[in-house]
């Protein structure tokens, strides 16, 4: 049986990925304390339910760092495939998000009075959790619907290579990802911006992808940076990593990030990577 524990901050998307992982298959329990975790998979297993799990493990269950690692070790000595799932969003986002809620933050008692203050505790007893989880998924910048599809693209198919990559290309002036592993900048090229009737339209279309690469500047950093991914991408799967985000970045996210990364996504599906395209900021 695989269990996939989904953690993380308070307010960083944790019920919009359990419900999109029991879309997607998962049989899935929220808020379960950590100490009944492996009665309950016990359970399921002699009662003949097969599949895979999805368990939420977080502050509201006082479920911490060592309550979750010891979890996961005694669920692997049990004989049960366990990855960890950690989502994590900047302190100015969440802040935002439980005023826009109304929320209360579950830390918030005791000598705790504010939200900042609870975010602070937060990070501290999910530092070990966060350090050595599987995926490390940063929701700053996405919206629901975006969440989804990264978590749709992580475990949608358990059937697909067992790295999963995400291309995503995004605008500096709105941030780099904090989950990009590997971030190439394309604000070196000639900017379509530039020109009037390119403008308005983004590295999706035709026009726009055919101008970026119509300089020998694009073509020579495209072919390096394809170049350090032959190279790289077998060491990161020997490694046994589990999800790769490669993220190019350029101005407003509309133009160049956008077609260097539909040319790499193109390229590696065709070789039959699992791949997933995202552009955060095209819309903006």
């Amino acid at each position: 049986m695989e269990l996939l524990i989904v953690t993380g901050l308070s307010g960083a998307g944790k019920s919009q990925a359990i419900h999109t992982l029991e879309d997607i298959g998962y049989f899935c329990f929220d808020n379960i304390p950590a100490e009944l975790l492996l009665d309950f998979l016990e359970r399921c297993r002699k009662a003949g339910r097969a599949g895979r799990f999805a368990a939420v493990l977080d502050v509201r269950s006082n479920a911490y760092s060592g309550d979750v690692g010891e979890s996961v070790q005694t669920l692997a000595e049990a004989g049960y495939a366990v990855k960890v799932l950690f989502l994590d969003a900047a302190d100015d986002v969440l802040l935002r998000r439980y005023k826009e809620t109304r929320r209360p933050h579950p830390l918030i008692h005791g000598e705790v009075y504010t939200l900042a203050q609870a975010l602070v505790v937060e990070r501290q007893l999910l530092a070990s959790v966060r350090e050595h989880a599987d995926y490390l998924l940063d929701t700053s910048n996405l919206s629901a619907a975006q969440l989804r599809e990264r978590i749709i693209a992580l475990f949608g198919n358990p059937e697909e290579s067992s790295m999963k990559i995400t291309i995503l290309s995004f605008g500096y002036k709105h941030g780099v990802p904090a989950d990009a592993d590997l971030v190439f900048d394309v604000r070196c090229l000639p900017n379509p911006f530039y020109i009037p009737s390119l403008r308005s339209l983004t590295g999706c279309d035709a026009p726009v992808y055919d101008y970026v690469f119509s300089f020998e500047e694009a073509g020579g950093l495209y072919s390096r940076v394809r170049s350090l991914l032959e190279y790289s991408l077998p060491l990161y799967q020997r490694e046994g990593k589990s999800s790769l985000v490669i993220a190019f970045g350029c101005t407003g996210g509309h133009h160049r990030s956008v077609s260097f990364a539909r040319r790499l996504a193109a390229e590696l599906d065709g070789k039959g990577e699992t791949v997933a395209l995202m552009h955060r900021d095209v819309k903006r």
